[in-house]
């Protein structure tokens, strides 16, 4: 007989977590708990649902939600009937979420009823989606022309299938884009083995550096990252593979994070740095012991006076880094074993770099010629990685999968430095998208959009460093003759707040400094040279460097 070709499928994940500890608890805000066993039966009896509802295997299923125990059973139900969880950010602008559900060709659509005025506002160009599922929470039937099915409802309309089926482990299981860089926002895919293989690399990362910042069994975990991007970092399959206790805080306000954490006495965590400001800032952090909690910061760099800050409140964070593309993790700023004798602060400047690569990533920084640069912190080039949980490619999108995997390594457009110890710091980027909050502005659709103001003859946004949000766009303006003296600051943000009305671009995109210039400085060529730009208007103590 021929041995039993055992699929690494997200069943088994979950499978393991549930027989290792069906009795742990899993809770929703101060609403809700219940136990793996539980979270399990309501897996398969969401199965049993999308099934009777037509749901075929490869079919998309979209979903709009805030972090919650629906969410976590849908990681499992969705994939595992052989569908594609396609998790779309609400923050995007309208437009683009009604782009990429289509592009993504979803077939069911799931929503929190937060959502309604955004799904009734795309529904009439929605050319694929033959039933919206609305997550209720309110008592009263909200007020809708929109033809929905209740999610309560809708999940319990078949009966649990007794297990989800065996796969081929190579089978697409989520889905989600990406907004990294100009133009429509890109698809990225993985499948059942990538996310398998991402599971065991970052658990293993995780709890076999449990000493520094890293997990075990007895960790209360609740995410901070939102469960629609990048899986929330991988590590809700993380937790429930091993079997820790999970919660998960809904919209996020300080009030009910902190209240959370203190209550439930959380662990261990994972958020931007805007997060991690938003509640050691609050009033209320320094009236409770946060001394058992650790955070991996990601989407942006981790400030050392933000992680020092953090560490008076007896928090303790270092750094990770990952892309959409890469789902997500590919490196942590644990500590080498012979850095545990070394004086704090040294500890805290290797903390907060963007790290080492995790098991299995194969991460190199190269020149423009391909070679890889020296490790002397000081010589810069662009990461390449690969790993065996990569995006293959942009959804739907040949010519751009083809220059993301140029040379056979993914190219990840960040500009990196590596120190004699190994660690990769990252110190600018190639593209022109400015990071705020973890989410990302174009440069160049700024650009574009107040070039329409009838005053603009020259405009160019460049990212400037912000204490709260990492990094924010500043707008730099060339007026036509006539408009000089007559145009304000205020009314260009003026008009770019239509566009905000009309979903083209999100309220956060609005530069906060707009500064005017009688000519652009430019390159060789008649380019904008933002290099000259960056150099003039970002402080030298915020240590950015200039483009090539």
């Amino acid at each position: 007989m021929a041995p039993h070709n055992y699929p690494l499928i997200l069943k088994q994940v979950l499978t393991s977590g549930v027989h290792w500890v069906p009795e742990q608890e899993i809770h929703y805000r101060d609403q809700f708990h219940y136990t793996y066993q539980n979270m399990y039966q309501r897996v398969l009896q969401l199965a049993g649902a999308l099934q009777k509802a037509g749901v075929k295997p490869g079919a998309r299923v979209g979903v709009i939600e805030w972090d919650s125990h629906r969410y976590l059973e849908m990681y499992y139900a969705i994939p595992g009937t052989g569908a594609v969880l396609h998790t779309i950010n609400p923050r995007l602008a309208p437009q683009d979420v009604g782009y990429i559900i289509n592009h993504a060709e979803d077939d069911l659509l799931i929503f929190h009823e937060d959502f309604l005025p955004l799904v009734e506002k795309l529904q009439p160009s929605m050319s694929t989606v033959r039933k919206f599922i609305l997550i209720r929470e309110k008592d009263e039937t909200p007020a809708t022309k929109l033809k929905y099915e209740d999610f309560e409802d809708f999940a319990q309309s078949a009966a649990p299938l007794e297990e989800l089926p065996d796969l081929d482990e190579n089978t697409q299981a989520t889905q989600a884009y990406t907004t990294g860089t100009t133009g429509k926002p890109k698809g990225v895919t993985f499948s059942h083995r990538q996310m398998v293989l991402h599971t065991l690399s970052t658990g293993f990362a995780l709890s076999g550096f449990s000493d520094f910042g890293g997990i075990t069994k007895r960790d209360v975990y609740m995410p901070l990252t939102p469960l629609f991007h990048v899986h929330g970092w991988g590590i809700p399959y993380v937790a429930t593979m091993l079997g820790l206790k999970q919660i998960y805080p809904g919209r996020y306000e300080p009030a009910m994070l902190l209240k959370l954490v203190v209550s439930h006495k959380v662990t261990f965590s994972h958020c931007v740095p805007t997060i991690l400001q938003m509640i050691t800032s609050a009033p209320a952090a320094r009236q409770f012991d946060l001394s058992r909690w650790k955070v991996v910061i990601g989407g942006a760099r981790l400030p050392k006076g933000m992680a020092r800050e953090a560490n008076e409140l007896g928090i303790k964070v270092y750094s990770g880094y990952g892309m959409s593309e890469t789902a997500p993790v590919l490196t942590l700023a644990y500590l080498k074993p012979y850095m545990d004798k070394w004086e704090d602060d040294k500890k805290l400047d290797v903390l907060v770099k963007t790290g080492v690569p995790i098991p299995l990533v194969n991460l190199k920084v190269v020149d423009s010629e391909g070679k890889e640069i020296a490790h002397d912190g000081r010589e810069r080039g662009e990461i390449i990685v690969r790993s065996p949980w990569l995006t293959a490619g942009y959804y739907r999108d040949p010519d751009l999968s083809e220059t993301l995997w140029r040379g056979g390594w993914l190219n990840t457009g960040d500009v990196a430095s590596v120190d004699e110890h190994g660690y990769v710091q990252i110190v600018d980027r190639l593209k022109d998208v400015i990071k705020s909050g973890g989410e990302w502005i174009s440069s160049l659709e700024l650009e574009n959009l107040l070039s329409l103001h009838e005053g603009v003859q020259e405009a160019a946004v460049i990212g400037v460093p912000d204490d709260v949000w990492g990094e924010r766009p500043m707008a730099l303006v060339v007026l036509r003759e006539e408009y000089k003296g007559k145009t304000s600051a205020q009314d260009l943000k003026d008009h770019l707040a239509k566009y905000v009305e009309d979903g083209a671009i999100t309220d956060y995109s609005i530069p906060d400094h707009i500064n005017f210039m009688d000519e652009m400085p430019k390159t060789s060529v008649g380019k904008l040279d933002k290099k000259i730009l960056r150099e003039t208007y970002i402080p030298a103590e915020h240590g950015r460097e200039a483009e090539d």
